[in-house]
């Protein structure tokens, strides 16, 4: 196979990965939508809360965005962070992640939670006015601790759960006591800060502290977490030291029930795809008519193979090899002439000398040798132009103009070497 059909293999190998990779990209989704209301620090947009996320980087808070559930949040010991913040998620905890989370507070860990906070609100005796955006009536005016914040207005607030037995679970709760039906375990508060509360002094933030140094801090209204309200109003002022652990260690964000679960890797939506969908079918197959392809004409990618050395014939080897072919030619006497005109040619006389000229020219060549083996070399190119003889004349005529040369010739030194 030739070299360019390799290469088309090899690009066509490409293609079909990259068609590959591309069509598991498609399969597993495009960005959240525009319009996304979750309050979650992976939304840029205005509802999101990506600008509290920046702020606590900006201000070298140890932060991360935690995607898995929480069953093992608490007794995590080596991952355990030292607050955890959940935002009006979605997705409500089960009852195992809130037992996670009351274990959490109970040994010294701090919790914000925005709205029912994924059930940990309620975990805690207490419930907001308006479960949805939607439900809520109108905005209330709010009074903060420190009376130097001037805060926007909220539109929900935090009151004990509404009817009967509700009330007399939250009571029970708020004095440590069990209940019926209850998805988290007992919390008994030593005291209760309130934070931020109505004109009518009903509480819109609390902070509820426990045995063991935990908290657990309750915002009813989510819009305060909202990247429109940071950029707008003074809300950071008053959100951001809530935020801040108490003691050393970094705030998880939990992202988990906002929607935003660990997704699949690229390879494992890849082989997903390849797997399940017709397409991906077709592309293994062709995928493997390649390699097959390719392993058929991969031989020759091993070691190299011993070839024939090719070199350079010397000049005595080629006035061996023309005499050669004038010897069996029969074209002696040529061959010999021809031999004498190439010496003669090589020492830089021109023109072309006939045979007596020839031998009057070798014995001046002769005279003019300043070595004894030259010379005597001269003397046998001399015996060979005069006196007749076989086949063999030509190869001695070419050594010994071979000798005269040598001799002619200065000697190199080591650096010309």
């Amino acid at each position: 196979m030739s070299r360019q059909s390799e290469i088309g293999l090899v690009l066509m190998l490409v293609a079909a990965l990259a068609l590959a990779i591309w069509a598991a990209r498609r399969a597993a989704g495009g960005p959240p939508p525009v319009m996304d209301f979750r309050a979650s620090t992976l939304v840029s947009g205005p509802d999101g809360s990506r600008a509290l996320y920046d702020v606590l980087v900006r201000l070298r808070v140890p932060v991360e965005r935690r995607r898995t559930p929480l069953f093992d949040f608490a007794t995590d010991i080596e991952r355990r962070p030292a607050a955890l913040a959940v935002l009006d998620p979605p997705q409500d905890l089960v009852s195992a992640e809130l037992a996670q989370v009351v274990r959490f507070v109970k040994e010294g860990g701090a919790v914000v939670a925005a709205n029912t906070g994924g059930g940990i609100t309620r975990c805690v005796g207490w419930d907001v006015a308006y479960r949805f955006d939607f439900m809520q009536a109108d905005s209330f005016q709010v009074v903060a601790t420190d009376r130097n914040l001037v805060l926007p207005a909220v539109t929900n607030y935090l009151r004990p759960p509404a009817t009967g037995r509700g009330e007399r679970d939250a009571a029970r709760r708020r004095r440590g006591g069990d209940i019926e039906d209850s998805q988290c375990e007992s919390l008994l508060p030593l005291a209760q800060d309130t934070l931020l509360r109505l004109a009518d002094g009903r509480p819109a933030a609390l902070r509820l502290r426990y045995r063991g140094g935990g908290n657990v801090t309750l915002v009813a209204d989510a819009g305060y977490f909202r990247n429109r309200t940071w950029r707008e109003t003074t809300v950071p002022e008053f959100i951001t030291p809530l935020l801040v652990p108490p003691r050393r260690g970094r705030l998880a964000w939990d992202e988990y029930h906002q929607g935003f679960g660990r997704s699949a890797s690229l390879p494992r939506e890849l082989v997903s795809w390849l797997l399940r969908a017709p397409g991906g079918w077709a592309l293994l197959q062709l995928v493997a008519v390649l390699l097959i392809a390719l392993a058929l004409v991969g031989v020759r990618f091993g070691p190299a193979r011993a070839v024939i050395e090719r070199r350079r014939r010397s000049p005595i080897e080629h006035l061996e090899a023309l005499a050669a072919g004038l010897e069996g030619a029969a074209g002696v006497d040529t061959a010999v002439a021809l031999t004498v005109s190439s010496l003669r040619r090589r020492l830089g006389r021109t023109g072309v000398l006939a045979p007596g000229e020839q031998r009057s020219w070798l014995s001046a060549l002769e005279l003019a040798l300043p070595t004894a083996a030259g010379r005597n070399a001269v003397r046998r190119l001399q015996r060979i132009l005069n006196q007749p003889g076989g086949p063999e004349r030509a190869l001695a005529a070419a050594q010994a103009v071979e000798d005269v040369w040598t001799e002619l010739r200065p000697p190199k030194t080591r650096a010309e070497s």
